[in-house]
């Protein structure tokens, strides 16, 4: 396969500087992109949601432990691998979350429950359109239920 080269747009801004994995719900930030691509955000405001896509850049992708593992390593969660999952070591480390806008001020978008640590680089934005993004009644298995209890 090909190589794929990214650019940063920007790039969160936030108080977590670890990889938690719970409680990303209070955890409020700021993505400042770019200072020439903020008329980008040009009616962005009007959404009330965006998609983030990062890069995970402090993630590392291990083959023999994460392609095939229990979520959180928590014992009371099946074995799945890691495309079942939502698991930040990845064979690529792309992440994707969709966020509440709080506020759009030149070239800073503020969001809350970005599950980024500071310092995280953004590679895109989007508004998040529930035509395109969301899905009635989407099934999900059990034990993913269980394991985002107090997650946000």
């Amino acid at each position: 396969m090909d190589s794929i080269t990214l650019t940063p747009i920007g790039v969160v801004r936030n108080t977590a500087a670890d990889t938690a994995d719970e409680a990303w719900g209070k955890v409020i930030s700021e993505i400042h992109l770019e200072d020439a691509l903020a008329p980008g955000l040009q009616g962005l405001a009007d959404w009330s949601h965006i998609v983030v896509i990062y890069y995970m850049h402090t993630a590392e992708f291990d083959a023999a432990q994460h392609l095939v593992r229990r979520p959180r390593d928590r014992e009371d969660m099946p074995v799945s691998g890691i495309f079942a999952q939502r698991a930040r070591h990845r064979p690529n480390r792309i992440g994707i979350t969709a966020v509440p806008v709080l506020a759009v001020a030149g070239p800073v978008v503020r969001v809350r429950g970005l599950d980024a640590i500071d310092g995280t680089p953004v590679l895109d934005i989007k508004p998040y359109a529930p035509v395109y993004d969301g899905v009635s009644d989407p099934a999900v298995p059990a034990w993913f239920i269980r394991l985002m209890q107090g997650y946000f």
